[in-house]
């Protein structure tokens, strides 16, 4: 069978969820004690990406990390949730969202410390662009951020045309 043939053709977005844990340790930190961002950054895109593989079930790559907001300091120690969702599909592009928490696990105190949407490109076994499943929006969560996706990627389409 061709691979046309195995495609699926709607998907909902929550069956590309993913949720990561990782802990924060001293090499992951600057001077004053506070979790480097770039560290964080690095986590953010792994989790989206595997949101995005698993939407694509292709190899997909980052093509953008926009609205990037760091909230709060995370400090060593913590324990840093990432929690993706797939937002917004075009062609063969997809806007995937990320929500970082950190836990302080002597107190339980769980603080979000950082968001970020994140842009990626699903490609073929040649390394091209291809189709990826269109949401299947069952929510009216789902409804509410595939609006807002669409909003953020026809603006960075707009601001990539200048």
């Amino acid at each position: 069978m061709s691979e046309k043939n195995h495609q699926i053709h709607e998907k909902s977005p929550s069956q590309s969820n993913a949720e990561v844990i990782v802990r924060m340790f001293p090499s992951d930190a600057n001077p004053a004690g506070n979790v480097f961002g770039g560290e964080i950054l690095k986590h953010i895109d792994m989790v989206a990406g595997i949101v995005a593989q698993r939407h694509s079930q292709s190899n997909a790559v980052t093509v953008s990390m926009d609205s990037v907001t760091f909230l709060k300091p995370v400090f060593v120690g913590n324990v840093l949730k990432l929690n993706a969702r797939i937002n917004y599909v075009h062609k063969s592009s997809m806007e995937i969202e990320v929500k970082v928490e950190a836990e302080d696990i002597v107190t339980g105190i769980r603080t979000i410390t950082g968001t970020a949407f994140v842009t990626f490109v699903a490609l073929d076994n040649n390394g091209k662009p291809k189709h990826v499943p269109q949401l299947s929006l069952k929510t009216d969560e789902d409804r509410i951020k595939f609006k807002e996706g669409k909003a953020r990627m026809d603006k960075r389409i707009k601001n990539r045309t200048k």
